[in-house]
């Protein structure tokens, strides 16, 4: 395996970006990196593929896909013995281009099996990896139960927003519980009502499954909201950070409009 300078220096030529780093100091890999190593599999409008995972040693996997610009509609579903899905999530992204998903979920006690099934029309295809959490995709022990800051409490009914600088490229989004189920909505927001990307989870055990997830934030004017669709007697902690950011950006730069990606003073173009 590679060692930490080597994959810095993979990194910050492969992407343009500060990479992350992991509470255990190791980097994760984005996942541009992950569908580079992948090979990724089409999923058609309509359709259903499902990833085996029958070895009990593969306790968490990344599920990450994207589209050619065009939305990306899908359901995922965690499948664990018969008539038993302890965690699943319903994913809408306005654009699968400019803001991939990536999620990492927690497998323990295989075999666990992914269903991924594209609920778009058959106009909108989607592309899709799936791999076991191993050193070879990411930090060799990358840990989905450590906040890298201080969380946040979101009690049952409530919501909780978290604005991001416009030199944020990335968001990561980490959410357990005590135990109990955990029922979120997670959404990016760039302008008022103008939703990019949607998240709606379930999983049985937020302890046993908590969740993992990067969200790209191209533009200015992100925002993060999270709301706790339980009832009140079903909390849950969030713990929201800035993962990539862009070293380049300046503060003058022009902004055209929320969406934009174009750099007129940046020294660099990043897509």
């Amino acid at each position: 395996m590679r060692n930490l300078e080597d994959r810095l220096a993979a990194l910050e030529s492969g992407s343009g970006r500060a990479p992350a780093v992991m509470p255990n100091g190791e980097f994760e890999k984005f996942s541009s990196q992950i569908f580079d190593e992948q090979r990724p599999i089409k999923v058609q409008g309509g359709s259903l593929k499902t990833w085996t995972f029958n070895s009990a040693a593969v306790e968490a996997v990344h599920v990450v896909m994207r589209t050619e610009g065009r939305p990306l509609d899908a359901d995922i579903e965690l499948w664990q013995g018969p008539d038993n899905t302890p965690c699943k999530m319903r994913v809408y992204v306005e654009d699968g281009a400019d803001r991939p998903f990536s999620a990492m979920v927690a497998t323990p006690r295989g075999p666990n099996t992914i269903a991924l099934r594209n609920i778009g029309h058959l106009e909108f295809p989607l592309e899709a990896c799936v791999a076991a959490d191993t050193p070879e995709i990411a930090a060799p022990s990358t840990n989905m139960r450590e906040f890298t800051d201080e969380p946040l409490i979101i009690q049952g009914g409530a919501l909780r927003t978290y604005p991001f600088e416009p030199s944020v490229d990335s968001v990561q989004v980490l959410l357990n519980t005590d135990g109990r189920p955990l029922n979120a909505r997670i959404e990016l927001l760039q302008g008022p009502n103008n939703i990019k990307q949607v998240v709606e989870l379930y999983t049985e055990d937020g302890l046993d499954r908590p969740f993992l997830m990067v969200m790209e934030t191209p533009g200015s004017g992100n925002v993060v909201r999270i709301v706790n669709t339980a009832t009140v007697e079903f909390p849950l902690t969030a713990g929201v950070d800035a993962y990539t950011i862009n070293n380049d950006y300046s503060d003058f730069e022009p902004v055209l409009g929320g969406d934009t990606n174009d750099g007129f003073m940046s020294k660099r173009n990043y897509r």
